[in-house]
């Protein structure tokens, strides 16, 4: 779940939460369970689907496991977000709602966010599906998309400033002919949904606080495939891209390990492939 954010134009260190080796372990649970529940809402969705009920089906994979919904009753100003997890259709950025009046057809795309609190601990991560078979260029805004996501996890690393992640992103994203959004960001996660620090996806790689070992970030490009503008729905939730057109979001919770990034969020019984 993306937090509105800022590009980061200093080399401050800025704030850091490093974790010991328990809260690594209550984090790497939490992340495991989203996860598990990404995949299965994943499998369910299909033409003829409504996003309310893709919604609920999360809502009952987040209760078979144990856990809670971490963006449930979210609270931002007077604003409480009303579902269990973030469903985005199309034009929709970021945090759509699930609604019985939205049925998935063939050829759209769907944003599939989940955010779990598992033992006290918070387990982020997104994934843009094509509902039954898209268009070769929406195919290809999900594939640069998540290769340029998958680009910010490796620049990741102990020592590299977060300017390098964001400017990973941004390089394979605008080679790619696309927008990366300017107004929602990555972010620090832990005991809470949002914490520091904000991972823009754009920007210089000699910007902001340098990594450290034990820190868990969530890197989550969003990418539009006309301009990068975005435009609030009237439910106060919903970002739209601002010329209507498709956008697709990616992300994993991932930790700087002094050996390298390390995915947190992975299904329960699985693996990811090696980061090169």
């Amino acid at each position: 779940m993306a937090i509105v954010g800022r590009e980061i134009t200093d080399c401050s260190r800025g704030s850091m939460i490093v974790r010991n080796a328990q809260q690594m372990k209550s984090i790497r649970e939490a992340a495991q369970v989203a996860a598990t529940v990404l995949d299965k809402m994943c499998a369910l969705v299909t033409p003829g689907m409504n996003t309310y009920d893709l919604d609920q089906a999360g809502r009952r994979f987040i209760d078979e496991l144990e856990a809670e919904s971490a963006c449930y009753k979210y609270q931002v100003g007077s604003r409480i977000y009303p579902a269990y997890t973030c469903l985005s259709v199309n034009d929709e950025v970021v945090h759509g709602i699930g609604s019985l009046d939205r049925v998935l057809r063939e050829g759209d795309i769907i944003s599939v966010d989940v955010c779990t609190r598992y033992n006290g601990y918070i387990g982020d991560n997104c994934r843009t599906m094509p509902v039954a078979r898209v268009a070769p260029d929406v195919q290809r805004l999900l594939d640069v998309t998540e290769a340029s996501m998958y680009e910010g996890i490796k620049a990741a690393r102990l020592g590299n400033r977060v300017g390098k992640i964001s400017h990973a992103v941004q390089r394979v994203v605008e080679k790619g002919g696309f927008s990366v959004i300017r107004d929602f960001v990555g972010h620090g996660v832990g005991r809470n949904l949002h914490e520091e620090p904000q991972i823009p996806n754009f920007g210089k790689p000699g910007n902001g606080p340098k990594l450290r070992e034990g820190c868990v970030v969530c890197i989550e490009p969003m990418v539009n495939m006309g301009k990068y503008s975005v435009k609030m729905a009237s439910d106060g939730w919903t970002a739209l891209s601002a010329d209507g057109s498709r956008s697709a979001h990616f992300e994993h919770t991932v930790i700087i390990n002094k050996d390298g990034p390390e995915i947190l969020s992975v299904p329960l019984g699985k693996e990811l492939p090696a980061l090169v």
